[in-house]
């Protein structure tokens, strides 16, 4: 049996799988490490600690998986989207990686903005967000000048990790989708984009698709991990893209709900043709010549591992979900809107944080656990609707990340969609969408489609309950008008913020 591995570096965690010819995960072994909040508003990581921390993971999984490193035969990778990693002459890091969750800069949004006008999204077809890589820069060659001027290459953060292992500096389209800078529907940099504002294009990687062999581990690599140094290195994508691939998101009608730190609503694309007038994402897929939408909930998980840590520290995770069972729909009247560090659709906002509205002394925590978990999912349900809005079906999704892990959840998924919601057998997102590209890569497979029908089996379908759905389709009106109702007061909130 041969076997390929997929490596999903995270914005918390870096996890790899060992995958064999059937799809089956043969082993699998993950390593933390830390976020670094110097400022509010800032997140950045040290790339080193992807570095070691993936050797380390890496060398776990070929010591306890009992298999030959001549049977591994290729190597692919998931990243965490957009952040900036910027090297110097010498490929050395120059500053710490500002990552996608990074708010700072708002001011060089409003600067690509105005500068852009309409062709921003004729090119790029996104808006200006903070999220995106393109800001970053921008705001290093505003704020640290010697650092700009140091640098020769920029990198997202798997493709700085894969570069350590093998000692190539590549970009896949999907991941170059996120920058701001790519011309999506030609594939190549924006000279316009590069040129208008004042970045030298020459800081922007060799191009490669994600399937696409970038090289070998380095010798020095291989001692480390415990595999051979003729393991085939395949260049990856975007975790939202391996997400799609990892869930089998490869044709028209497909759609994907992803619940992680961040909250993900994906459909797929088959051409440029769909105009969401930047209301969602529209990036190139880990499939050659395709393309997803997206919309994005900032803070998912994250909104319900903050109430855990804050409120309920005492309890499991397990036991604080399982609470939210005993609440009706609705939560008897609570509402919650996810903005803990802003909102990025529909409402592109660094600003609005998030409220709790409709509380009562019959409320007690259980209730707040399933206001938190509803609210995500009408988050996740704006990003539906537009897709609706547009013309789009939308009756069947996958679900993937902590959404797929509790019964709960998917069922509360279908009654809000409206959609049937499936869940996977052996669900492992992106990560196992790393690994089928390096197994199309390494030819097991004609194609990425043929992969998937090998790899991916579904489980169990949620369909929505009627009188949930239209329970919830009456709050899902209140929840939107939460938003403008509380953004003027946050706006007035902002001054009385750490900075």
């Amino acid at each position: 049996m041969k076997y390929v591995i997929g490596v999903d570096l995270g914005t918390s965690s870096v996890k790899v799988l060992l995958v064999d010819q059937t799809g089956r995960v043969k082993a699998e072994a993950s390593e933390d490490y830390p976020l670094i909040h110097l400022k509010a508003g800032y997140s950045e990581q040290d790339p080193e600690e992807w570095v070691t921390k993936t050797v380390a993971a890496l060398k776990k999984l070929t010591a306890f998986s009992g298999v030959s490193p001549d049977d591994i035969e290729g190597i692919s990778f998931s990243g965490q989207m957009h952040g900036l990693v910027l090297l110097d002459e010498n490929r050395n890091v120059i500053r710490n990686a500002i990552l996608w969750n990074d708010v700072r800069t708002t001011e060089q949004c409003r600067q690509i903005t105005e500068t852009l006008g309409d062709r921003l999204l004729a090119v790029t077809r996104n808006p200006a967000l903070e999220g995106f890589t393109l800001p970053k820069i921008l705001w290093v060659k505003q704020h640290e000048p010697e650092n700009y001027a140091k640098a020769s290459v920029f990198l997202l953060p798997k493709d700085y990790l894969r570069y350590r292992l093998t000692g190539a500096i590549h970009m896949d389209y999907s991941d170059a989708a996120g920058t701001l800078l790519l011309e999506i529907g030609a594939k190549q940099w924006s000279r316009e984009v590069c040129d208008k504002l004042g970045v030298d294009i020459r800081l922007c990687p060799p191009l490669v698709e994600s399937h696409g062999f970038v090289g070998t581990l380095l010798p020095e690599i291989a001692r480390e991990t415990g595999l051979s140094p003729n393991t085939k290195v395949f260049a990856g994508g975007a975790d939202n893209a391996c997400g799609a691939i990892g869930s089998g998101i490869l044709k028209e009608g497909e759609g994907m709900s992803s619940i992680g730190t961040s909250g993900v609503i994906l459909s797929y694309e088959n051409s440029l043709d769909a105009d969401y007038k930047g209301k969602v994402h529209f990036f190139n897929h880990g499939k050659e010549n395709a393309f997803y939408s997206m919309g994005v909930t900032l803070a998912a998980g994250y909104s319900l591992s903050w109430f855990k840590q804050t409120f309920a520290a005492d309890q499991s995770f397990d036991a604080m979900v399982a609470s939210a069972a005993e609440v009706k729909p609705g939560s008897d009247g609570l509402l919650f809107t996810p903005y803990l560090v802003g909102e990025r659709t529909p409402h592109a906002d660094a600003n609005i944080r998030a409220s709790f509205i409709g509380m009562d002394g019959a409320h007690q925590k259980k209730h707040f656990v399933r206001a938190v978990m509803e609210g995500i999912t009408f988050s996740l349900q704006e990003s539906i609707e537009i897709f609706r809005q547009a013309g789009k079906t939308v009756d069947t999704i996958i679900s993937i990340g902590g959404g797929a892990k509790s019964v709960l959840w998917l069922q509360m998924q279908a009654d809000i969609f409206n959609a049937n919601v499936v869940q996977l057998e052996n669900e492992q997102g992106p990560g196992m969408g790393a690994a089928m590209l390096a197994a199309y890569g390494c030819g097991w497979f004609n194609s990425l489609d043929e992969c998937a029908e090998a790899f991916i089996k579904r489980s169990a379908v949620y369909s929505p309950i009627p009188e949930n759905a239209k329970r919830y389709a009456e709050l899902f009106q209140v929840y939107k008008s939460v938003y403008a109702q509380t953004k003027p007061l946050n706006d007035r909130l902002v001054p009385f913020r750490p900075h």
